[in-house]
């Protein structure tokens, strides 16, 4: 019953998410706080959990995540008094295919990279240490011994009793049906049993986390699986310290559980859970078995485990878990309700990730910002559009399967497409464009040759690359245009614009009207929180373009540091404005043609912008270049984009003008050394390390938030550096791959793209340590590339000049 009618902070949901972010909270010394759960502790999806506990995934700041996990499972017990079922068994990776072993090898790249221990083994050395494996198909395996398994309500209720041990209360049987706010800012929730203020909410609701949000109009995108697996009977040669095995081409996972085996998987078809409401009632509820659904799951795994086939099956459990729409989890403060933060929506990784992401939860509560890079998981990665039910459902059935199935590079997500679309996008499919999709938009990533169809996706050197090679030498030798409407752009306007702009940016943000500033966000810790370019339109207009993935995120910045009283409004304008990039030596020449006005180095400069004449229309043209060399991006009204486009067309048919695609904006880019947000920039980089000092004005009359972590590094040691690194003409790599230098991992590359000028591969990385602290012209390095090292060299700037 409850009892208390106010908190700090409310906490809505008593799985092991809600269970966590309580735990470390109170670890920090916050016990005001008050768990709230509709029925008992774990009955939503918890209970059913499988249990297994990994430590990679696919970048730095998430691994360490997972593996702070680990630590905090294996100590629970001790400090708490209750078990927690963890068992450090380890767990065996096995891939059937070349190409799955190239991606495990890559993966043992990044581990040793991120700290974690992990040995490629041979199929006999892997039926060592799985005595019931089938392994004559097999081509090898990796053993991380650090990863285990736990007893997911146990973990729970231990979590639980640490968190009431410091002194949070939890109340169970009791539903939230609101939460108060006021003035955009939350003030409490509602209950069946009376209001409790606060001044903080957490939505740990799992698989209700979507519908909960929407009481409070926050966007949680999530939706629902049926997800299935068997519990056998006793197994002879499995025992309790049996790793847990993964077989990702079979779809399929297995670990010990008394003697016998729960085996389950992500099948590559899922079966979206269509209950909308979900009922507050379902709690320790299973969905009834579909054998049909778990087939290709239970033929993988008697192929794989061949006393499968005799083994009694006691159960199959349909359990349903919440998938959201990119197969990553949801973190963070919500952008539409200041103080309304979320944990959910993990994937079937809950148990794994809720350790970490709570721990990571208590501090962004607690310090107002993240402590580590979290874009990935990042709330604010989401559009409001992300919400429709129908969208979720479709893509919950397509992501559920990619958990183990083989992700190529580049492959793209199929399902709830198209839905963002410029109005060239049936003109540039007809002439072979294969889209791609950033933010809902469909964007042309490279132009088939007529006849041609789409290249099977690869590891080795892609079969589109010769046809954007052409987009790349049209850019450089003649023209190219690029559709770039995906570009998000955000209307600051207002008396105190100027000054929103002077605190958010660090560099001078008081230009000429028309002049175009590119400029870095920064956190307090002197991190990007985003790279902007902004254009001053009037004395109190401002045109803000960022990347097509951060509308959400960078307009939530700059809202929260518009202060109370202060005269600034943020619009996003996006869906309002096609943006055209015509790059390369004809450019001038083609806009020429079309438009009578002054358009050379003397009548608009590079990095200024003026309204223009164009065809019949008015645009805005931007002399500027993404690619490097010669350009101009045009910021065309929606409804003549079309004109526009076919202007250009007509008029450039003998200048060599050709329709090129995001694959050759991108490694054209990288060519330059133009950093991106998300792959080079993020929170956790300062422009000192990512080499943006130009953009930086530290003295500049106006204080920016950052200033004074920047003062503070400036002239330090470099944590980590930028650099370029020249490929051999022979190799082809994705992004991803470990840096090495004297046999020890260094860095990551970032991004990686053909370039024209080098007639080889171009890659940008971090590389850290005292190789960060160097000089590079050259130095000799390797990368790790599917498990072969291969010969780069560093540049600290490349081309050179």
């Amino acid at each position: 019953m409850l009892t208390v009618n106010q908190a700090r902070i409310v906490i809505v949901g008593g799985g092991i998410a809600g269970c966590s972010v309580a735990y470390h909270l109170a670890k920090l010394g916050i016990t005001d706080v008050l768990l709230l759960e509709q029925g008992k502790l774990t009955s939503g999806t918890t209970w059913h959990a499988a249990g297994l506990v990994g430590q990679m995934r696919p970048n730095r700041s998430m691994t360490q995540m997972s593996k702070y996990g680990i630590e905090l499972y294996a100590t629970l017990e001790a400090e708490t008094g209750l078990a927690t079922g963890w068992k450090q068994c380890g767990s065996v990776n096995v891939a059937k295919t070349p190409e799955r072993m190239q991606v495990l090898r890559k993966q043992l790249a990044m581990a040793r990279a991120f700290g974690v221990e992990c040995h490629e083994i041979s199929p006999a050395e892997a039926l060592e240490k799985y005595p019931i494996l089938r392994i004559d198909d097999l081509q090898g395996a990796l053993w991380l011994p650090g990863d285990g398994k736990a007893n997911p309500a146990d973990l729970c209720m231990s979590l639980a009793k640490g968190a009431r041990n410091r002194g949070v209360k939890i109340v169970e049987d009791i539903e939230v049906t609101g939460v108060l706010s006021e003035n955009g800012r939350v003030t409490g929730v509602r209950t069946a049993q009376g209001d409790v203020k606060c001044e903080t909410v957490v939505n740990c609701g799992g698989q209700w986390a979507r519908q909960f949000g929407a009481l409070a109009g926050v966007n949680v995108p999530l939706f629902s699986a049926e997800h299935f697996y068997i519990v056998t009977g006793q197994i002879p040669g499995v025992h309790p310290m049996l790793p847990v095995m993964r077989d990702p081409d079979g779809f399929i996972y297995y670990k010990e559980e008394v003697g016998g085996l729960v085996m389950g998987g992500f099948e590559p078809k899922a079966k979206p859970w269509k209950v909308d409401p979900i009922p507050g009632s379902f709690q320790f509820q299973l969905l009834d078995e579909d054998w049909d659904q778990f087939e290709i799951l239970m033929n993988n795994a008697m192929h794989r485990t061949p006393c499968l086939q005799t083994a009694e099956v006691k159960m199959l459990l349909n359990g349903p878990e919440s998938f959201t729409p990119d197969g990553n989890f949801i973190l963070g403060e919500a952008p539409e309700l200041r103080n309304y933060f979320v944990c959910a929506g993990f994937n079937s990784a809950g148990i794994a990730n809720s350790g970490g992401a709570g721990r990571l939860m208590a501090e962004w509560i607690a310090g107002g910002e993240p402590s580590t890079d979290v874009w990935e998981v990042d709330i604010r990665r989401f559009a409001p559009f992300t919400g429709n039910r129908k969208a979720l459902a479709e893509r919950t059935g397509e992501t559920l399967g990619l958990h183990y199935a083989m992700r190529w590079p580049r492959q793209e997500l199929e399902t709830a497409r198209p839905l963002r679309t410029s109005p060239l996008y049936d003109l540039l499919a007809a002439k072979g464009a294969e889209f791609g999709s950033k933010n809902g938009w469909e964007r042309a990533n490279y132009f088939r040759p007529e006849g041609a169809t789409r290249p099977d996706h690869t590891l080795a050197t892609p079969g589109w690359l010769p046809w954007m090679i052409e987009e790349q030498r049209a850019t450089r030798e003649a023209v190219a245009i690029y559709d770039q409407t995906s570009f998000s752009k955000l209307l600051l306007q207002g008396n105190d614009a100027l000054a929103v702009l002077q605190r958010l940016c660090a560099n001078e943000m008081d230009v000429a009207l028309n002049r175009m500033v590119y400029t870095p966000m920064l956190n307090e810790r002197g991190g990007l929180e985003s790279d902007l370019t902004v254009m001053r339109l009037a004395a109190d207009r401002f045109l803000i373009i960022t990347g097509s993935a951060q509308a959400t995120r960078d307009a939530d910045w700059i809202h929260r540091h518009i202060t109370a009283g202060e005269h600034a409004f943020l619009t996003d304008v996006s869906p309002m404005y096609c943006v055209f990039g015509v790059m390369g030596p004809n450019a001038r020449e083609l806009l020429a043609r079309v438009s009578p006005d002054d358009l050379s180095p003397q009548g608009l400069k590079f990095s200024w912008t003026k309204e223009i004449d164009l065809g019949l229309a008015r645009v805005r043209a931007a002399r500027m270049s993404y690619v490097g060399g010669p350009g101009f991006e045009l910021y065309v009204p929606v409804e003549m984009a079309r004109h526009v486009y076919l202007a250009l067309c007509e008029a450039g048919a003998d200048l060599g003008l050709r329709d090129a695609g995001y694959y050759a904006l991108d490694a054209l880019r990288v060519e330059q050394g133009r950093r991106a947000w998300g792959a080079e920039l993020g929170p956790d980089e300062s422009p000192w390390e990512a080499g943006l000092a130009f953009s930086v004005k530290l003295d500049k009359a106006a204080p920016f938030i950052g200033r004074e972590a920047l003062r503070a590094s400036q002239g330090q040691p470099l944590r980590k550096k930028l650099v370029t690194l020249l490929l051999p003409p022979d190799v082809y790599a994705w992004g991803g791959e470990t840096i090495m230098m004297n046999g020890q991992p260094v860095g990551e590359i970032s991004s990686v793209g053909y370039s024209p000028l080098a007639g080889a591969c171009v890659a940008l990385g971090y590389v850290r340590g005292a190789c960060a602290n160097e000089p590079h012209a050259g130095t000799p390095a390797q990368i790790k590339l599917w498990g072969q090292d291969h010969a780069v060299t560093l540049h600290d700037r490349w081309p050179p000049v």
